[in-house]
């Protein structure tokens, strides 16, 4: 187990195990259940990342930030649930959002997931977020947002939020991308404000 820590602190990829069951999951997670370590699961696949660094970090308390100005100044009741554990045994699949979002009262699991993506591989988290049944998933990768709503059919790329109708992706994008946070804050609250 030392030996896997290592390997992990070394790598920026996930290390993959496959064909574990969700009791030999549920038995591993209590014995990786450390600092610097995040785990997901999705049909017998168990994932464990490196926790991310300061570009991860960085931009997903940008877009918290943004999106936490932009549904005060809609009037939208919400709660972010952080980076909250969602996990169904029966859909065979434990994720862990960068961000997530509860719009309205007493909800199960969030209504929104955010994804910062620094590195690439692991686990399908589209698959994952579907088993979760979460409306809507965003994932921001290479200063560009992407939005998937979930369907009858899955999920399917949309250019607008199903959930924040009136919220301007390209302006939310452009202020992540912005390199001072005060700046990027000033400016989205001025556009949003003057819309």
């Amino acid at each position: 187990m030392t030996a896997t820590l290592e390997k992990l602190e070394k790598l920026d990829e996930p290390i993959l195990i496959d064909e574990m069951s969700w009791r030999e999951f549920k038995a591993v997670e209590q014995l990786l259940s450390r600092p610097g370590v995040r785990l997901s699961f999705l049909d017998g696949v168990l994932e464990i990342r490196r926790m991310p660094g300061r570009k991860h970090e960085t931009a997903k308390q940008r877009i918290s930030t943004l999106v936490d100005l932009y549904l005060e100044s809609a009037g939208i009741d919400f709660t972010p649930t952080g980076s909250v554990t969602l996990e169904s045994e029966t859909g065979r699949v434990k994720r862990e959002a960068d961000l997530s979002y509860e719009l309205g009262a007493n909800r199960e699991f969030p209504d929104l997931a955010v994804e910062v993506v620094v590195t690439s591989g692991g686990i399908n988290k589209l698959e994952a977020y579907k088993r979760l049944e979460i409306p809507e998933v965003w994932f921001w990768e290479n200063g560009r947002l992407r939005l998937y709503s979930l369907g009858e059919d899955g999920y399917a790329e949309v250019d607008r939020s199903q959930l924040l109708p009136d919220l301007d992706i390209v302006l939310l994008a452009r202020c992540v991308s912005i390199e001072n946070h005060l700046q990027a804050m000033r400016e989205f609250r001025q556009a949003i404000q003057s819309s």
